[in-house]
């Protein structure tokens, strides 16, 4: 299926991504995990959590394999590979390689239909835990895909608080409350924080946290960013070539700084973002200034992971 492992799609903490082909042609991603110990917990997580899903901004899971310590899963093809080559400045060989304003806002409206159906549209709540550029997928048309439910939890409809025992996600996407129960319940909400640490990015072309950056002010972005808005500045974004693009622009970095509210409660629910990003650039008020950035980047954006979880009834 996988040609001898000859075409490597990507590698990660999980293990490795190689291209495929089934028996009728089609073109798969397989992903191979490194061998585990004990129960295998994220391959359970991604085949139990995904296999759920039927929505057009969720990669489709096609099939997995497990035989021994041995783990693999075959997911759909994404021929234009994730979305974290195409938004970051230093990842862009060409000028021509950057997406035009109008998809990425298109990308950023699809990824969160895709969170709204996992918060809301499946008969159990999923809360995915690891949203990043490197774990959206795009398809021929840009179209984009969640993918990787490894750190993913299943709740019922019912429970909106879950709790943990310890942090899970990738740093710089983390939610306050993810790593410091002080700042709230981890919920949906969480992931709203990380959607808004990606969208934040995908505007400015950079990572939130960059500690490379000869200006401090500049290091931590959300807050640059906040002041120029702030004082109606110019955002300092490339690309924006007419008023619907500045437009676009504005809405993505407004609610994106909603999404990153320190108080959960303060954050939108993701299906009140969609409207938010399709509704008017007037509607929209400028949000408090976030007072609190997500724990320091460490040299490799590996996911940090929990192995146990309870649910909390939550009193209303």
């Amino acid at each position: 299926m996988t040609n001898f492992f000859k075409d490597k799609l990507g590698q990660g903490g999980y293990g490795g991504v190689y291209k495929g082909k089934l028996l009728d042609g089609s073109l798969v991603a397989v992903k191979f995990l490194k061998e585990s110990r004990g129960t295998g917990e994220e391959f359970i997580n991604e085949v139990a959590s995904i296999g759920r899903t039927s929505h057009v901004n969720i990669v489709t899971l096609m099939g997995f394999c497990f035989e021994g310590s041995k783990r693999a899963l075959i997911y759909e093809f994404m021929p234009n590979g994730s979305l974290d080559k195409f938004i970051y400045k230093k990842n862009l060989q060409m000028d021509d390689q950057r997406l035009e304003w109008e998809m990425l806002y298109k990308i950023a409206v699809g990824i969160a239909r895709g969170l709204e159906y996992l918060h809301r549209g499946c008969n159990t709540r999923i809360l995915h835990f690891d949203i990043k550029p490197h774990n959206i997928l795009l398809d021929e048309n840009f179209c984009p895909k969640i993918s990787d439910f490894g750190l993913a939890k299943i709740c019922p409809r019912e429970k909106s608080i879950i709790s943990m025992l310890g942090a899970r996600g990738t740093v710089g996407y983390i939610a306050p409350e993810v790593f410091c129960r002080n700042f709230g319940g981890v919920s949906h909400k969480s992931d709203v924080y990380s959607y808004g640490m990606m969208v934040l990015e995908m505007v400015g072309g950079r990572k939130n946290i960059n500690v490379e950056t000869d200006r401090t002010s500049e290091i931590f972005y959300p807050h640059w960013i906040y002041k120029r808005l702030e004082l109606d500045e110019e955002l300092g974004l490339l690309g924006l070539t007419n008023e619907k693009d500045e437009e676009s622009a504005r809405k993505m970095i407004i609610v994106s700084l909603w999404c990153i509210q320190t108080d959960p409660s303060s954050r939108p629910p993701i299906s009140r973002v969609i409207d938010m990003l399709e509704g008017t650039l007037d509607s929209l008020q400028i949000p408090p200034k976030p007072i609190l950035s997500s724990p320091s980047r460490s040299p490799i954006d590996s996911p940090t992971t929990v192995r146990s979880l309870q649910y909390d009834t939550v009193l209303s």
